[in-house]
């Protein structure tokens, strides 16, 4: 129905004609902007009215376990969530708002988007089984390590008063008794935070979509090519301000492979755009400084460019 909706009001209600990169960037930004403020509003509802039930601290005791067994089951969590990075904040601030650690929050937000059904369905088809169990390996294995690394750089002072505030203990648990006020309380979380980040979502879609559909596909498998060595750090760099959906990413890594590109450094590509969005970035502004974001981008690129290299070694050795 929103895909038609928005078909609908580019063609039909906006002067716009079919078939130009200018109608089909207003499409992505209609369809794009009402599928996620909509799963935005939707999921942290739900999560609302869960948390009645499951007290902060009962939360925090279950994903905050000892030592990297926490990171490693938010990253199991984000691996079996059907979302790409942006529909995956919804449940990443649902968690610093339950004060879940800010580390194992990001394993959660680095790995949904990296492995989920679409994806290893797709791969399945496209590369077979041996690389797609590789690859949710080592989607598994950058979202645990990745996350653990920053829980251990104390950056909670970088997160805006308020999430900071949940992280510290600060925040107060509210008492809920009653179906109906478990409900009231569900919607006020949801209208409070989708009030606060609109703004960022629709700013970090309208960006993605010029992107998406001005920027050739072919000028990125071009530069990519003449890269050589530095093709993985390239290839990621350039999948960062990238913007598509999860089920259209895996084909741009075949035509990438099918073009001669080794096959780590077209997975990097993959991974930086499911990974490492620039509406990500935009978005994520609304629960954490400009520093905390570099710091998560940074962590999570290079765990990308490592994993890149072992791909295309385990490639160069026949494996």
């Amino acid at each position: 129905m929103l895909l038609k909706f928005a078909h609908w009001l580019t063609y039909g209600v906006l002067p716009l004609s079919d078939g130009s990169r200018l109608s089909a960037a207003v499409e992505f930004f209609i369809y794009d902007s009402l599928k996620i403020l909509l799963l935005l509003f939707g999921l942290i509802f739900v999560i609302g009215v869960v948390r009645t039930y499951l007290p902060q601290e009962r939360i925090k005791a279950w994903m905050s376990r000892k030592g990297i067994s926490g990171n490693l089951f938010a990253a199991f969590f984000g691996a079996v969530t059907p979302f790409c990075s942006c529909s995956s904040i919804p449940l990443f601030l649902g968690f610093l708002e339950a004060g879940v650690p800010l580390g194992v929050t990001f394993s959660f937000l680095i790995t949904s988007p990296l492995i989920n059904e679409y994806l290893v369905v797709l791969m399945l088809g496209f590369f077979g089984w041996k690389i797609t169990v590789l690859y949710v390996l080592s989607g598994l294995l950058i979202g645990t390590a990745a996350g653990a690394v920053l829980g251990k750089m104390n950056l909670e002072q970088h997160l805006v008063p308020d999430m900071a505030a949940r992280q510290d203990g600060a925040g107060t648990e509210q008492e809920v008794a009653g179906f109906g006020s478990r409900i009231a309380f569900g919607w006020r979380e949801a209208v409070d935070i989708t009030r606060k980040i609109w703004i960022w979502v629709l700013v970090g879609v309208a960006i993605g979509a010029g992107i998406h559909n001005f920027v050739p596909q072919e000028w990125i498998q071009g530069v990519i090519a003449r890269t050589g060595v530095f093709g993985v750090p390239i290839a990621t760099v350039l999948g960062m301000p990238m913007y598509g959906s999860c089920a259209a990413i895996v084909p741009i890594a075949v035509v990438l492979f099918q073009k001669g590109i080794p096959l780590g450094t077209a997975l990097a590509f993959m991974m930086a755009i499911a990974a490492l969005s620039l509406p990500e970035a935009i978005m994520l502004r609304r629960a954490m400084k400009l520093h905390l974001i570099i710091a998560f981008f940074g962590i999570t690129t290079m765990g990308i460019i490592l994993t890149g290299y072992i791909f295309n070694l385990l490639q160069a050795a026949g494996i």
